[in-house]
């Protein structure tokens, strides 16, 4: 009988959270996504991934306005090249 009353108490408890959890979304109060403001984009975009090896990798990335050309390897990351956004794209073509 103790037992069944544990387990009573235990599912009443994951309810209440689970009903908590449903009121707090409904009302935008617990919200698992990233905002921004409204109409704004990202700052970062990644645009392209190109593994050269398991272990050394070259990430294609938008930030802001410009294209950016990074390498990332066991010892860390460097950028390699960095160009206006525009010029990223009439390149791509």
């Amino acid at each position: 009988m103790e037992l069944l009353q544990q387990i009573a108490t235990a599912a009443g408890v994951l309810a209440l959270l689970g009903c908590s959890l449903w009121w707090l979304r409904s009302r935008g109060g617990a919200a698992f996504r990233v905002r921004t403001a409204a109409g704004s984009t990202r700052a970062l975009q990644a645009l392209d991934r190109l593994a050269l090896s398991p272990q050394h990798t070259l990430h294609l990335v938008r930030a802001g306005e410009r294209t950016l050309l990074v390498s990332a390897s066991p010892s860390g990351c460097a950028l390699l090249h960095s160009w206006p956004d525009h010029a990223a794209k009439e390149i791509a073509q």
